[in-house]
């Protein structure tokens, strides 16, 4: 097969060229599209090359568990385009961030975490790792003060997401980075609300960054799928690599696929959510019943200044709380003919969920107000329709 040696440096090239073209490998058929390659396994050529390949001494296709080229071309696309060295693609979100995380730490560690994290994401902190004697301990992620007290003392890693699921709190990633290394400890970073077209946590310091990619990487709601990046060869090489080969939390290539192509529109849809919740975020502000609007590109945003200091843009996800709790946000969502009622995001249709009794219906009552979940919060993953008609839909649920 035949990469991009004939074309110059991926590496070179601007961010809409990787997106379309980083990462390509063309088979002798000569294909524009890139190829689906749906195979499990291989064939070499003898019993020797099969032994010299699981030695390690030659390089090449073994399973599809470890690498197949469809996959291997959505991570070196993805890659490039989070300015990374190394990617490996999951078969989920959740898939990635446990990846990520496992790989860095063992029993006797300790994991700082921001409080404001996905549900799941919570339990992997909070639930999951101290069943194997790994201490995790949790900090408002908006919070200077917290992050220092935190890390005056040794980390193994530190898990953070900016912008925050659901309350969109945006956290200071060069700062924490800083601290984390101080600390001894590894910074990894959710970046799946901004995507590397927004946010580059590997250039504000960040050592892994993950993504659930069945979100804006995807883009139309159509697969499952993760990543987990870094640029640290010695880590990849020695941690994070056994960790995927040998528990088998692989990508399917029909998925990579899909997801590949994904990449292709990438830019251009997040500007299109970002233009549209925008545009969103501002009429929700003009309506009454509403007790406060967020979305990063709002003045009023808590966090704007920092938005503007590490984003090149706020995203697709509008955060809004119903004066009236949860039956005015009922009230809403019954009223809505529009945008549909989904706990999935990142999707070319608008999706409204009420993440108090969804994604994080887990938590109790004083944990989802400690990050400000109450009754009346929604969250609106803002698609690609036309705004006005979102306006609409919104107006008359809102009783307009």
């Amino acid at each position: 097969m035949q990469g991009d040696d004939r074309r110059g440096d991926p590496k070179s090239w601007g961010a809409a060229t990787r997106a379309v073209r980083g990462g390509t490998l063309r088979s002798g058929f000569d294909e524009t599209s890139e190829a689906l390659f749906l195979t499990s396994g291989y064939v070499y050529e003898s019993p020797q090359e099969a032994e010299a390949t699981f030695k390690g001494e030659i390089q090449r296709l073994q399973y599809s568990r470890f690498a197949n080229p469809t996959v291997d071309m959505f991570e070196r696309r993805l890659a490039l385009l989070e300015g990374a060295a190394f990617c490996r693609a999951t078969a989920t979100g959740m898939a990635a961030a446990t990846l990520a995380l496992m790989s860095c730490v063992g029993a006797g560690d300790r994991v700082v975490g921001a409080r404001a994290l996905f549900g799941s994401c919570l339990y992997l902190l909070t639930d999951f790792l101290p069943r194997y004697g790994i201490e995790t301990e949790l900090v408002d992620g908006t919070d200077p003060a917290q992050w220092e007290r935190a890390l005056s003392r040794p980390a193994a890693a530190v898990l953070l997401e900016s912008p925050s699921n659901p309350g969109l709190e945006i956290i200071d990633i060069r700062r924490v980075a800083d601290l984390t290394h101080a600390a001894g400890g590894r910074l990894i970073v959710d970046n799946a609300f901004a995507t590397p077209v927004l946010q580059r946590p590997m250039d504000l310091g960040a050592d892994l960054v993950f993504h659930s990619s069945t979100k804006y990487i995807d883009g139309q709601g159509r697969t499952l799928g993760g990543a987990v990046l870094t640029s640290d060869r010695a880590f990849h090489d020695e941690h994070l690599l056994p960790l995927y080969r040998n528990t088998g939390p692989a990508i399917s290539p029909f998925n990579a696929w899909v997801q590949l192509k994904g990449l292709e529109t990438l830019a251009l849809r997040m500007d299109r959510h970002g233009a549209n919740a925008l545009r969103v975020a501002r009429f929700l502000e003009t309506r009454p019943g509403i007790a406060r609007v967020l979305h990063p590109d709002l003045e009023s945003h808590p966090q704007h200044d920092l938005v503007r200091a590490q984003m090149s843009g706020g995203g697709g996800i509008v955060a809004f709380e119903m004066a009236g709790g949860k039956p005015a946000a009922f009230e809403l969502m019954n009223g809505l003919g529009l945008i549909d009622i989904s706990n999935n995001l990142g999707d070319a249709k608008s999706l409204i969920t009420h993440p108090a009794t969804t994604t994080h219906h887990r938590l109790t009552d004083a944990e989802r107000a400690r990050v400000g979940i109450t009754g009346g919060l929604l969250r609106l993953s803002v698609g690609l329709e036309d705004p006005e008609d979102l306006i609409s839909d919104l107006d008359r649920g809102l009783g307009g």
